[in-house]
């Protein structure tokens, strides 16, 4: 990197310095102005007296977007690596609404996906010293994704199991028409919803009702319970917010001089 991009990589990418905390805190604010600008939009009344007002708001809002997207590009070392990474998809879906706005006619319905400007805002929260807490529950979640995954799987069996026993038990004079309606009520009653568009009225269907609604706790338990005992393992490994210029990975030790996930040099 020539030393300018070592500059801008210190200000754009590492939150840990004095200077990358001020312009994270910039953009944070750009970010929710532009979040607000698109609540405003939605409503008619204000949409039709500031029209104008807002359009040109926007256009600011996206040439700062644009600036930034274009210099992370420029001083990473891997820019494909960025381009096609989560946040860098979330960066150019950030400008790309307001241009296609001006050869594409009726997109107003891109306002959704200027909307998700506010995914941002967790890139950036990592500036400040309550953020590695994020930081840790993002790993503790990543980690436990194979098991929820498993157990997702297998609440998925079961639904399937009880909405088609229930289909036999109460048939389609009570209302469960067929086994996938079976199944809308074992996702509804398991998770503790309960709509009530659709109730068992046999007795035995009762019963079994009863049993799937207590089963319904210890399923909204054991997600939580994986995730609790992943945060108790993370919370005691210390990581930095270093960036690696070469993968964008975050999650290194403390006192880590080379990525733990390319080997690459760090930044210090």
């Amino acid at each position: 990197m020539s030393t300018l991009q070592d500059q801008l990589y210190e200000i754009i990418f590492e939150a840990d310095t004095r200077i990358g905390k001020i312009f994270d805190l910039a953009l944070l604010i750009v970010i929710l102005l532009s979040i607000l600008l698109v609540i405003l939009e939605s409503v008619p009344s204000i949409e039709r007296d500031y029209h104008s007002l807002l359009k040109i708001s926007e256009w600011i809002i996206t040439g700062i977007f644009t600036i930034e997207y274009i210099l992370r590009i420029w001083i990473v070392e891997k820019p494909k690596a960025y381009i096609f990474s989560f946040y860098g998809i979330i960066d150019l879906l950030s400008v790309l609404p307001t241009y296609l706005g001006l050869v594409i006619a009726g997109t107003h319905g891109f306002m959704v996906i200027r909307a998700l400007r506010l995914l941002r805002v967790f890139r950036i929260l990592k500036l400040n010293r309550y953020t590695k807490e994020g930081a840790i529950l993002v790993r503790a979640l990543r980690q436990s994704r194979i098991k929820i995954s498993v157990f997702l799987f297998a609440v998925l069996t079961l639904v399937i199991i009880i909405g088609t026993i229930m289909y036999l038990i109460e048939g389609s004079e009570n209302g469960f028409t067929s086994i996938p309606r079976g199944i809308y009520w074992a996702v509804v009653t398991l998770t503790t919803v309960g709509y009530g568009d659709i109730s068992p009225a046999t007795s035995l269907g009762q019963f079994f009702a009863s049993i799937v609604m207590i089963i319904g706790y210890a399923v909204i338990a054991v997600p939580t319970g994986i995730v609790t005992a992943e945060l108790t393992k993370q919370s005691s490994k210390e990581k930095s917010n270093q960036v690696c210029p070469n993968c964008l990975a975050e999650d290194h030790a403390e006192d880590a001089a080379y990525c733990s996930h390319c080997g690459h040099k760090l930044n210090k």
